[in-house]
């Protein structure tokens, strides 16, 4: 049987069918396209075939290939951590915005590490702290620090139960989908880590934890920024105001939905 015979008998995506034969082929999509007609072994053929019919039981594609490309950056994942999205490259984009020179920004809940690697690797001059609760996860953003060969400061914590000093910025995309919510039961979220995907409750318990606690782990002028869902936007603008937040913003992200919300903390002129 050969590679282009495989392909046709495959029933998902030929996109997808052509990244999980080429997955376990150990070869790129250009060289599977070259190689289309050579004849495969029995173990490669049993090896494609189990990843296809895992893809036809809704496994997400990041997690049967263990990674997805990132700000431009390849991450390992797991089933332990939430598969990095588009939408949130924005909240990195806003956050390097905002970080002055030198300065010292913490990723709460950091997962894969998508956040924090992204920003160090761009920003050299950062000093990058990372939590998270999960061990399964520091351990998957360990990884992928050394792999792009950033420095980034792990901490196990429960966002900022063992975060000392002042900082910058603060970023984070926590829990924040609604336990009664449909999407978790739909998807590849059905996938991945529930308790990085919804706080048990009604999606704000996070979001309303860490912008209450934030003002005491913030230089004067410093800022928070929070990925959120699509209709969240309101809510959270109205928790930072109610808190006597400055500045407070909502940034709407490529499909035209305010994805990040944030505000700045003692600070006394306006700049967004």
């Amino acid at each position: 049987m050969t590679i282009r015979y495989l392909l046709r008998l495959a029933q998902i995506d030929p996109l997808e069918a052509c990244i999980l034969m080429a997955h376990a082929l150990k070869c790129s999509r250009v060289q599977l396209v070259i190689r289309e007609n050579d004849a495969l072994s029995v173990e490669q053929i049993n090896d494609i075939k189990a990843l296809l019919n895992r893809r036809m039981q809704g496994e997400p594609i990041a997690y049967l290939t263990g990674e997805r490309e990132f700000y431009g950056l390849s991450f390992k994942v797991t089933p332990d951590v939430l598969i990095p999205r588009p939408e949130t490259e924005l909240l990195v984009e806003l956050a390097m915005e905002k970080l002055p020179q030198a300065g010292r920004v913490a990723d709460l809940g950091t997962g894969s590490g998508a956040v924090a690697v992204a920003l160090a690797h761009t920003r050299r001059d950062a000093q990058v702290i990372a939590t998270d609760i999960s061990d399964e996860a520091l351990t998957v953003a360990h990884h992928n620090a050394d792999h792009h060969e950033v420095k980034i400061q792990f901490i196990r914590s429960n966002w900022f139960e063992m975060l000392d000093g002042l900082f910058d910025l603060l970023v984070s995309n926590p829990p924040y989908i609604a336990a009664s919510d449909v999407h978790l039961l739909q998807g590849d979220l059905r996938f991945e880590p529930c308790s990085a995907l919804t706080d048990h409750a009604n999606g704000m318990t996070a979001l309303s934890t860490i912008i209450e606690g934030a003002p005491a782990h913030l230089k004067s002028g410093g800022w928070l920024l929070l990925e959120h869902g699509y209709d969240q936007a309101t809510a959270v603008r109205d928790q930072f105001t109610s808190a006597s937040w400055r500045d407070v913003h909502s940034w709407k992200d490529l499909a035209g939905i305010e994805r990040i919300s944030g505000g700045r903390w003692g600070a006394i002129m306006s700049e967004k």
